[in-house]
């Protein structure tokens, strides 16, 4: 069976898979198949692992916080902010677990920073009207 390209983008690398054969993922309208000749397809992946397959080997997993897919010419292409690649599905859903988690901890302190920041800038113009 002919493959197709599997292209990864994210935000600090890119990496090129050959002769992929099926490539599963899902969106909000839920699980979703891609095989060699797929007609031109664009959907966004929800968060979460999707998997692929070159030739009969095994399913190699792709964990990822979401993103745009592209099937075109035989080229299924994504842009994420991030993904992961593994062999082994319990290691990669633990990563994304982990990643997500770290993503979350980061969110909380960006809302807390502006929440001081804004705390100031009302102090402030508090203060500025008072004069």
């Amino acid at each position: 069976m002919k493959g197709f390209v599997l292209q990864l983008l994210d935000a600090t690398h890119a990496e090129e898979i050959i002769g992929v054969t099926s490539f599963v993922g899902e969106d909000a309208s839920g699980s979703f198949g891609l095989l060699p000749g797929h007609i031109r397809f664009m959907t966004i992946l929800s968060t979460g692992i999707a998997k692929y397959r070159i030739g009969d080997s095994d399913w190699k997993y792709l964990a990822a916080p979401g993103g745009v897919i592209y099937f075109h010419n035989n080229r299924l292409t994504l842009c994420t902010y991030r993904f992961v690649l593994d062999d082994d599905y319990l290691r990669i859903s633990q990563t994304l677990q982990e990643q997500l988690l770290g993503e979350e901890k980061k969110r909380q302190r960006v809302k807390e920073s502006l929440h001081h920041m804004e705390e100031a800038i009302l102090n402030r113009l508090w203060e500025m009207g008072r004069r």
